[in-house]
Order: structure tokens, then sequence, then C-alpha cells
């Protein structure tokens, strides 16, 4: 049998066998675009990962949400302590003092109303009133300072804890392993912790301390009235009780609604991307779409007006139902004091000090009803965005290890296997081979084939899963990560677009977007082709290359792959990595570019990679390796692949095959 034959049989067993042909029945006439009016719109959405806090309170208990308080109170404790010791001592110091005056205040009212219910002349009793008078006023205006300073406090303590625990998150976040970040369970964390849990840590230090303050007022309050009279604090819940279960009601559908408004919002949204997306503008005007968007998106926000309505209208009755029931509680509760006026137990003095104690803390319960809702669910999303941190810390990469070696011999993989998080399948199985000083050295193969998952490798980006990477014969393992990757050069095929000047789009490759080795960075734009995209920007080396600045500059794809490419260049590592880097390149540009890799001055020693899908770029490598499937198929020189007849030699046939038919044809070539 030829050579010929036994490819075409080979090629043949590689072809799957054909699937049953599946018949599709007619599509309906009719296909909603969103819940009908009667639906829980909630039903019809998956739970966002920004939003798996979102109504939490509503659906917690008030023993639970109680239980919780001291955990929360400790835990924003110790963030404020570690931020500053001194104002949170004044925070929760000044607050005591506050709650104290207040309740002093209130036994001084008392007095001033023994003084003006009791015997003789009205003048003479408000004479009598008048030291006691003038007591309260100090009282209340100590209090009014008090609090003012602890506003002072924590203006001062919160801004503390949220730049520590923001400089810390992105700390954490920016330095953890390139492989925590291709999960995407991880990635959903790390931006609802930014989104979300960043942002009530901002707020919940002066939640916490709004709570406090209606503790401690009501604690004042039954403190008092046991002063007055301990039965008047059996009388407390009468009134107290029905005005707090009101404001939890009220606050649990606050949040139900919220869900649902919530809900309604996001579908909206739906809509108005599309309806304003640049992407989609074309399509949609040419296929007539913008009504049937429109008049989606008008039901959507009837419903979130309804919902608005409706919220407000059951608020008003639970309103009203709570202070109906509270006002009976009230009635018994001022018709027991009555009774005891009448029995002689309390002097009228009193009874009028009881009066003004248990209005105080009707207005004390709601808003600690209120705060204690909030502070509950805030927290979830603090204890959410400190969780984050610590499993950011256990993802951080080695360090402490031995530095790696400023020049490179010889990197070599051993066995090497590597999956990613999440998939079956490895993506490097087993593969062995040696990279060597001055080598230029290729990866090819078709996508997915494991080229690109075994540069992370070499970059230290990635650890292998079993196998070993060496740096002249050390196990990659045993060295700083850091330093390891700062040995590294890398060149993406989407690279980061810094919307920042063009200097800094290059020198940020050493690591710094200000300064800058002027002729290093000049040298490895004109290597790249980079130099002429640079030289015409205005201000050249200081334009800003960003639309979202006045003045600044957008490039094109393949003037971003130059810069890209000459930012590698500019690092001058040891070993340098090119990713697809001229994939959005014209072949002009890219045949100037691999040249300037291949054939222009480098670093003494460079070990160069270049991933490539364009074959004719690699022919001038030292060596090729070829992927499939995660493993290494062949390897050799263009010439002596060629001779294999192998994988290799068919793609560069059939690449070649395009240009040479298509030049058959007659095509013009400039």
């Amino acid at each position: 049998m030829s050579a010929t034959e036994d490819q075409a049989g080979a090629a043949e067993t590689r072809i799957p066998p054909a699937r049953a042909a599946r018949v599709l029945e007619l599509p309906p006439e009719f296909v909603p675009a969103g819940p009908a009016e009667g639906d829980d719109i909630t039903d019809t959405l998956e739970v966002a990962y920004w939003a798996v806090h979102d109504g939490a309170s509503a659906k917690a208990s008030v023993r639970e949400i109680l239980a919780s308080l001291p955990r929360i109170v400790r835990q924003v404790g110790a963030l404020a302590w570690q931020a500053d010791r001194l104002n949170t001592i004044a925070v929760a110091v000044l607050q005591l003092a506050s709650a104290a005056m207040g309740a002093f205040g209130l036994v001084a009212s008392v007095a001033v109303l023994h003084e003006l219910f009791g015997s003789g002349p009205t003048p003479d009793r408000i004479r009598a009133a008048l030291p006691q008078l003038l007591l309260v006023v100090g009282l209340l205006s100590l209090r009014a300072v008090l609090e003012a300073a602890v506003e002072s406090a924590q203006a001062r303590l919160t801004p503390k804890i949220r730049t520590a625990l923001e400089s810390e998150f992105y700390h954490l976040a920016a330095h953890v392993r390139l492989e925590a970040v291709d999960d995407a369970d991880w990635h959903d964390d790390i931006h609802r912790a930014s989104d979300r849990g960043l942002f009530y840590a901002r707020q919940i230090v002066g939640q916490i301390v709004a709570l406090a303050a209606a503790a401690l007022d009501i604690l004042g309050t039954i403190g008092v009235l046991g002063l007055l009279h301990p039965l008047l604090i059996l009388m407390l819940p009468l009134s107290v009780l029905p005005v707090g279960t009101a404001a939890v009601r009220a606050a649990r559908d606050r949040f139900h609604s919220y869900m649902r408004w919530n809900a309604l919002q996001r579908r909206v949204r739906v809509f108005s991307w599309l309806l304003l997306d640049q992407d989609s503008a074309a399509e949609i005007r040419s296929s007539t779409a913008q009504n049937a968007l429109l008049c989606e998106h008008r039901r959507l926000t009837a419903r979130i007006a309804q919902e608005d309505t409706r919220l407000g209208v059951r608020a008003a009755r639970i309103a009203l139902a709570g202070r109906a029931v509270g006002g009976i509680g009230t009635g018994i509760t001022y018709a027991a004091l009555c009774a005891m006026l009448i029995g002689g137990w309390i002097p009228l003095a009193v009874g009028a000090g009881a009066v003004l104690a248990i209005q105080s803390s009707h207005r004390s319960l709601t808003a600690f009803v209120n705060m204690a809702h909030m502070v509950y669910e805030h927290a979830l999303w603090v204890g959410d965005l400190l969780s984050v941190q610590t499993r950011c810390r256990e993802l951080l990469p080695r360090s402490g290890g031995r530095a790696a070696p400023e020049e490179v011999d010889e990197i070599r993989l051993t066995d090497v296997s590597y999956t990613y998080p999440g998939k079956d399948s490895p993506a490097l199985d087993g593969i062995s081979l040696t990279l060597r000083a001055g080598e230029t050295v290729a990866f090819v193969g078709v996508n997915g084939s494991g080229k690109s998952t075994c540069s992370k490798l070499i970059a230290g980006l990635y650890d292998a899963a079993s196998g070993t990477v060496s740096w002249n014969g050390t196990d990659a393992q045993q060295l700083d990560g850091v330093s390891l990757q700062q040995r590294v050069a890398m060149v993406l095929q989407d690279p980061v677009r810094y919307p920042f000047t063009a200097l800094a789009n290059i020198a940020a490759s050493r690591g710094s977007i200000t300064e800058a080795e002027p002729q290093a960075a000049h040298a490895a734009a004109v290597a790249a082709g980079a130099d002429q995209v640079i030289g015409a920007l205005p201000g050249t080396w200081k334009a800003l290359l960003s639309k979202r600045f006045q003045g600044g500059q957008e490039l094109s794809a393949g003037q971003w792959a130059k810069i890209a490419v000459a930012r590698g260049l500019y690092k001058n590592a040891p070993v340098l990595l090119l990713d697809e880097p001229t994939a959005s390149m014209d072949p002009k540009a890219e045949h100037g570019v691999y040249q300037a890799v291949l054939r222009g001055p480098r670093r003494a020693g460079q070990i160069t990679v270049l991933i490539s899908h364009r074959l004719a770029s690699v022919t001038e490598c030292d060596r090729i390796y070829v992927f499939d499937g995660g493993r290494i198929v062949a390897s050799g020189s263009h010439q002596e692949l060629m001779d294999q007849r192998g994988e290799y030699a068919e793609m560069f046939m059939l690449q070649a095959a395009g240009y040479q038919n298509a030049f058959a044809a007659g095509t013009e070539v400039p």
C-alpha cells in the first residue's frame, strides 16, 4: 500500500460517524418576550453572582437577626480597631456618653414636671423648676456636642477602614496566581466583593453606630422607667411591641419588594443595552426591530411603576395597622398609668415622665428595627469581602524561595500535565521539551492543542499538576514566583490596552507607567514597527491612548499589536514568549515583526518562543514543537518536519496551497 493510500486510510479513521438527522418541528406563532403580567418575574431569572445576599434580612427571623448582631459588631469593631484604635475608642466612649446624657435628660425632665405639678402659686412653681429646666437644656446641649463629636470621630475612622480594606483587597486580587483568575467561581467572587462588599464596608461603620445609639436609647429609657416605678417597665411592651412588629413587617416587605423591583430592572436593562449598544445598532435598524424592543421596554417600566405604587400603598397600610395596634397598646398603657395615679402609686410628674419615656422608646425601637435589618444584610456582604480576601491569601504566588536566575541556560519540561479548574480533560498531558539559551523555538498546532497553556507554565503563571518545570536544573517550584515572572516577557494576541501614555504602554513591562529608559524604549519601538504608530500621534510618546480622556487617541488592533510587541522587547528578559502577537497585523507588518524577533538584535542568550497559526512565520525557527490534544506529537526543524510528512507538513501544505491556488487563479499580488 502506498504512503498516499496510508494517509487516506488514516484520514478516514479520524472522521466521526454521521449523527442521525433530527427533525425539527414548526415553531409556534407567538412566544412571549417575558413573564406574563401575573407571573413573578423573580422566578424567571438566575440569581446573579452580585445579588446572592439581596433580601437576606427579609428571609431571616427576628431571632436570627438579633443573635447575629453581637458577632457583626465584633467583626466591624475588629476592622475599626485595626484601622484606627484611638478613634474607635472615641466613637465607643462618646456614644455611651451621649446615651447617658439622653437618660439623664429624661430624669431631669421628670424633675421639671415634678416642680411644675407641685403645690403653690404658678410663679413659684416655675421658679422652682427653673434650675431643673436649665439642667435639661444643659444635658441636651451636651448630648448634641457629644453626637457631633461621635460624627467627627466616625468621619476620621470610616475612610481609614475603607482605605485599608480597598488597598488590601486590590493588592491581593492583583497578585493571585493566574489559575485562580481562570476559575469562573473566583471571578464571580472577586467582582461581587469589589462591587458590593467594598461598597457596604464603607457604610457599615455608620450603621453600627446608629444601631448602637438606638439600642442604648432603648436601654436608657428602660432604666429611667425602672427608676420612676418598676411596674412601668412591665407596661412598656404594651405600646412598644406593636410598633416594633409593624416596623419589622414594613422592613421585610420593603426588602421583598426590592427583590421584585431589582428583577424588573435587570429585565429592562436587557432591552436598554440592545437599544443603546453600538455593536447591535446596525442590525436592529436594518431589521426595524426598534418598536418591538421598545414595546417590551414600556411594558416592563410600567410594571416597575406598579411595583413602586404597590410598595407605597402596602407600607402605608402596614404603618396604619401598626399605629392602630400600637394606639390600643398605648391606650392600655395610659389607662394603667391613670389607675396608678388615681390609686396614689405614683405622683403626676412621674406619670408625665413615663409618657415622655414611652414616646422616646417608640422612635428608638423603630430606628433599631430598621437598622438591624440593614446591618444584618450588609454584614453578609462585608463578611463575603473578608472571606474573599482570606481565599486570595491562599492563592498568592510562591514567595521566599530562591530567586530565578538572571541568565537562563536551559528550561526543561519533564512529563508535565495541567488541567484547568472546572475542566475534566487536561490541557497538557505528559509533555516533555527543552529550551536552550540562544534558541528560537515555535509552538504550532490547532486551537486548544495546549500551546498557550505550555507557554504560561514556562512563564510561571501556572504550576504543573504533575511533572516538573526546571530552570537551569532547579525545579521552578523552589523558585520565588514573582522573580520567575520577571524573567519572562510575554506578548499575547489580545494585549492589555493601558489607558495611559504611549510611553507608559511600553514601559509597563518593567513595572512602571511613568519612568522609562529612553534608548531601550526607542529601540524596542523601532524593532516592533511601533515607532511609526507613536510618531504619528499628537504628542508622540506623551499621547494618551484612550478616548476616556480629552484629546485621547484610539489605535487600531494592528497598531495595538505593535505597541504590545515593543512592550515585550523593552522588558529585555532572558525568555521572550510571543503568543500570536501578529494575528491582527497585515502581512507586511507581521513579516517585519518576525524578522525583528528572528534576525534583529536581541539579548545575548535569549530564549524566544513563537506561537503562531501561520506556519510560514516559523520556518526559520531552530526547533518547532507540534501540539495536538495537549501532547507534543512531533518536533524538529521545518525541513525535518516536512520530511516526516506528518501533521505539520499537512498543515503547512494546506496553508501554502491556499496562496498558490489564489495565485494560479490570477489574483494580483502587490
